[in-house]
């Protein structure tokens, strides 16, 4: 019934409402570099995929996430110290109603850019900004909910009487990297686990000595994107048809990413050899003191071996030793099988309804359009792991 109910508010809410024009908005890619890296350092919270060395590559040319505006913040002094790339929500869900939505950046995180010494003049500025754009609401997906942008969004929002809506939420892996890393992993996985995965790294060492490489220069980036893509696609991804090579658009906004970042120290690729053959390599891209676990490919010859566990225990004991790094983002699934046991730190994440109005009629049907794509979302992602789980793993 309550579904029912749902369904009649949204018919008539959409009958009258006139969608949000993100055209209205600056496009993403006129907002000028130097400023938005000049953010980027100065922001209140990490978030590495909205770099904009990684953000405008995948404006480029990334499947389905081109042509992005922006929701941008300027001071008196004409500085920029807010930016948030949005979409409407009509192209994020197919909903005709007046909302912007934040831009998925081929990567779960769309925590926004805020000044850290104007975190809450900014977002009070990029709100008002959205409301002229037509928007009723602003929805904020795969948002950190516990961060300093958080924080200054709800004080924005309390000026005008207003408060944020949660549409779900819930914790993905993350790293405490100022621990021991030995000691982490003991805690993490016994002794008895760790005696095992040595085992198995013993085996796997009997295919050729077993060598963990960081790529960190663009030259080398490039060359063990190489390596990750072939990975990639090789496994159950490329099956799929989800594998980043497989895309002329996803390829070239990952070597554009990669190549841009690494010149300025913003990425590194790691690689597990066993011998002259690589059997995992995955994607780090970093800002300020937080790295992001971006993606991973595995060769699924080696299987046995537990690949991606093996490159993630170096890559813990790498981000662990390295004194820039005080956390890292798994970016992955909650109650990911392979990495949620290693790294037990916690982040949490959630989507969330953000009201530009008081009292307005349409955030109801807004939040009620929204609950009920996702439970359709959710439903359907259930039968897809459901499938998945009955092949074997490879991590």
């Amino acid at each position: 019934m309550a579904d029912i109910a749902d369904r009649t508010v949204i018919r008539a809410s959409i009958k009258d409402a006139t969608p949000a024009r993100a055209d209205a908005l600056p496009p993403l890619a006129d907002i000028p570099v130097g400023q938005w890296r000049a953010l980027a350092d100065r922001a209140t919270e990490a978030n590495g995929y909205y770099q904009a060395d990684w953000e405008l590559a995948v404006n480029a040319s990334a499947r389905g996430r081109t042509g992005v505006s922006a929701l941008s913040a300027v001071n008196e002094a004409g500085q920029l110290i807010g930016l948030l790339p949005v979409i409407a929500l009509r192209r994020a869900h197919r909903i005709p109603l007046p909302a912007l939505v934040g831009a998925e950046p081929y990567g779960t995180l769309c925590t926004p850019l805020l000044d850290r010494d104007a975190a809450e003049d900014a977002a009070a500025i990029m709100l008002r900004q959205a409301r002229k754009a037509g928007a009723h609401a602003l929805i904020l997906p795969m948002m950190s909910l516990q961060g300093p942008a958080m924080a200054a969004i709800e004080a924005a929002l309390r000026r005008d009487g207003l408060r944020p809506r949660g549409l779900g939420a819930y914790e993905r892996a993350a790293l405490d990297a100022t621990r021991d890393a030995d000691e982490l992993l003991r805690d993490a996985l016994g002794a008895k686990k760790l005696k095992e995965l040595r085992r198995l790294r013993h085996r796997l060492a009997e295919h050729g000595a077993v060598r963990f490489d960081v790529a960190r220069s663009p030259r080398d980036v490039a060359v063990a994107l190489k390596t990750f893509l072939a990975l990639e696609a090789g496994g159950w991804k490329g099956k799929r048809g989800t594998a980043l090579g497989q895309h002329a658009g996803d390829a070239a906004f990952i070597r554009r990413a990669t190549a841009a970042m690494a010149d300025a120290g913003g990425c590194e690729i790691v690689t597990l050899h066993a011998g002259a053959t690589p059997v995992a390599a995955g994607i780090v891209v970093r800002h300020q003191d937080r790295a992001f676990f971006f993606k991973i490919g595995i060769d699924e010859r080696f299987a046995k071996y537990s690949p991606g566990v093996q490159l993630t225990l170096d890559l813990t004991r790498h981000l662990c030793a390295d004194p820039a790094i005080a956390s890292a983002d798994s970016t992955a699934a909650p109650g990911h099988p392979m990495i949620d046991p290693i790294w037990r730190a916690r982040f949490a994440i959630g989507d969330v309804l953000i009201p530009l109005r008081r009292h307005d009629p349409l955030v109801p049907a807004i939040h009620a359009a929204l609950t009920l794509h996702r439970l359709a979302w959710e439903g359907a992602r259930g039968v897809v792991h459901a499938i998945r789980r009955r092949r074997p793993t490879s991590g």
